[in-house]
């Protein structure tokens, strides 16, 4: 009862174009730290999706740590370069293509304009490696094909193990 109530409070909201829609789903579905924003991939399917990006990590990328679990973020996140290095737990919503585990992404770079570019809207741009990673086990091609997703994100430690970053 207490679901649907929620969905029908959301759904409301959501006809009126209120933020706060985005939010309640949020709480409901994942708790109370986890957010809703939207994300798209860029770079190669399975590829880092940037030559370093504006963090200036460069071919790091690519290699352990990072490992193409990389992403730029719209400026609510990035905040001037202050964003760089910082982590995030992602996972998209649509039960139909997306796994149930959150993929964790380290922000290298800004994104481009588009639909990050809407004040305090918040957006991932992620490598086409971390953005596969969202999918159900062999859904990645199906999943990136979608292009753009609404997700839910949370800022989480950044752990690298063997690595003392």
């Amino acid at each position: 009862m207490q679901l649907l109530r929620t969905l029908c409070v959301f759904f409301l909201q959501l006809l009126r174009g209120s933020a706060s829609a985005s939010a309640a789903l949020a709480h409901h579905v994942a708790g109370p730290h986890w957010l809703p924003a939207t994300a798209t991939w860029y770079g190669s399917p399975e590829g880092d999706g940037s030559s370093g990006g504006a963090c200036g990590y460069g071919s790091l990328v690519d290699v352990k740590p990072l490992k193409a679990r990389v992403g730029a973020v719209s400026p609510v996140l990035f905040k001037s370069g202050e964003g760089c290095g910082a982590c995030y737990k992602v996972r998209c919503l649509d039960k139909s293509i997306c796994s149930k585990r959150a993929v964790t992404i380290i922000v290298t770079d800004q994104s481009p304009s588009g639909p990050s570019a809407r004040a305090n809207h918040t957006h991932f741009d992620l490598s086409g490696a971390a953005f596969g990673h969202l999918a159900i086990p062999g859904h990645s091609k199906i999943i990136r094909n979608r292009g753009l997703l609404s997700l839910l994100y949370l800022r989480t430690a950044c752990k690298y193990r063997g690595k003392n970053i």
